[in-house]
């Protein structure tokens, strides 16, 4: 007997929860096949293609599922994002707002819509508008007033966000969503004790729940407690070993408190190196690659300013590098494979965080570009989900050579107010063609430049394969 729509949509859904996405394409596209009307089958495969960077494909599939009577606004988001990842940006804020149409508490779509304004305008309240319309209109959603809070946050209205959050305390006061972003903003802000106590009751009402072990371990280093804060970050750790934010914070405290165990997971010797990507097959030399890459790169970077939570200032960033069908963007993962696999001989095997995930074997985890504009930066930061992160370098500004450290990457400097404030300890000077590579822990971010030429590098995160 056949197997029945909803049996194929269950194998499929079970191989993408698995890590098997291709795969589960194949039985997304099966079900398409065996059930050649359903709207349903055209929308889960299209999303599938999606998740898996084949956006035109998934493009393709979306306009079947309309055309067979779908018009749900989880499909109007896929062709959204779609659109967007498609470079066809028009049309993603229209079928973001049609989703909207269609369901206007939809949160994703809310989040989205906001951060593409934002992203292709820098305008703050042209970014904020559909949401307070939604807002009007539905008073009561706390969802929505949340998004809000953290859209203030992010197109750079620190205060304006916690004061939105801090109204909304008001009437959830034990509420662990509003409590975690409302001490981290707390600290950002400097309202260093408030960052405390909301942190302190995030986590007597969920104790174990490593967000909230995480924003209270960052507000006990704002406020000074060390010995507190390697405590709560040693809890956060052991429930997420792997979580790289949770070695950071960890590492942040036992450097205020002058513990030997800093320096053995921030030994930048050993663990931070800076090489020469190769030139893939197809490019006579580096330089040639580099041009090329540069050229390609530039072509897709629509945006006027950065995304939301990410560490970007003042550039645009572009996420899912390797959905981009250009021949050297597609090439780079060659062009890396001899500077990693030297870096992780390096490495060795050991009992550190590092080491002892060293297979000799890697994947990436995520690859992306980054476009900085003059005086833009990275703010100071980790991966949470990598094992080693990198930057590799592809065009410069003058500035970077110019005899102080603009534009350089910094090391060590945490990425929150701590008390007594620290600073970075280790630098790398950037060049075409490098790539530095380092463990996802540790804090790194970007010298703000000056002059009139932008920053081009692509960056990725890898983990043990």
């Amino acid at each position: 007997m056949a197997d029945t729509l909803i049996e194929l949509t269950d194998r499929a859904n079970a191989l993408k929860a698995q890590g098997k996405l291709t795969e589960a394409i194949d039985v997304y596209a099966e079900a398409v096949r065996a059930w050649p009307n359903s709207g349903i089958a055209e929308h889960n495969l299209a999303a599938a293609l999606g998740d898996g960077g084949r956006h035109a494909e998934a493009e393709q599939h979306l306009r079947k599922a309309f055309t067979k009577g779908v018009d749900a606004p989880e499909t109007w988001l896929v062709l959204a994002r779609t659109m967007q990842n498609l470079f066809r940006q028009d049309e993603a804020e229209t079928a973001f707002r049609e989703a909207l149409k269609r369901r206007p508490a939809m949160f994703d779509a809310h989040r989205e819509l906001a951060q593409l304004i934002w992203m292709r305008t820098g305008d703050a309240q042209a970014a904020l508008a559909p949401l307070e319309a939604a807002i009007a209109a539905m008073p009561g959603d706390p969802a929505l007033k949340l998004l809000k809070a953290k859209t203030l946050e992010f197109t750079g209205d620190l205060d304006g966000g916690y004061r939105e959050l801090a109204a909304m305390l008001s009437q959830f006061p034990d509420e662990s969503a509003l409590l975690v972003p409302a001490s981290h903003l707390a600290v950002m802000t400097g309202r260093t004790q408030a960052a405390v106590e909301h942190a302190e009751r995030s986590v007597r009402a969920r104790p174990e729940d490593p967000l909230s072990l995480a924003a209270l371990a960052f507000a006990l280093l704002a406020a000074g407690d060390a010995p507190r804060a390697a405590e709560i970050a040693a809890r956060f750790r052991a429930q997420q070993p792997l979580d790289q934010h949770a070695i950071a914070l960890q590492a942040t405290a036992w450097r205020m408190m002058d513990d030997p165990r800093y320096r053995s997971l921030y030994d930048y010797d050993a663990f931070v190196r800076p090489y020469r990507i190769d030139a893939p097959q197809g490019w006579r030399d580096r330089d040639h690659y580099l041009k090329e890459l540069a050229e390609g790169l530039k072509t897709v970077h629509p945006y006027k300013t950065h995304p939301f939570g990410q560490s970007v200032r003042h550039g645009s960033q572009l996420p899912d590098l390797l959905a981009v069908d250009h021949p050297a963007i597609r090439a780079f993962p060659q062009a890396i494979a001899g500077p990693v696999a030297a870096h992780l001989e390096h490495l060795g095997k050991g009992d550190d965080p590092v080491r002892a995930r060293n297979t000799g074997r890697w994947r990436i985890h995520g690859i992306w570009s980054v476009w900085l504009s003059p005086g833009g930066f990275h703010a100071d930061h980790v991966h949470p989900a990598g094992w080693l992160s990198s930057a590799c370098y592809i065009e410069l500004p003058a500035a970077v050579n110019a005899g102080g450290k603009e534009g350089w990457i910094k090391y060590g400097e945490p990425g929150l107010a701590t008390a007594p404030p620290l600073g970075p300890e280790h630098f790398i000077r950037p060049e075409p063609g490098v790539l530095a590579l380092f463990p996802s822990y540790m804090w790194h971010g970007t010298i703000p430049f000056s002059g009139d030429q932008p920053r081009l590098t692509v960056a990725l995160d890898i983990v043990p394969d």
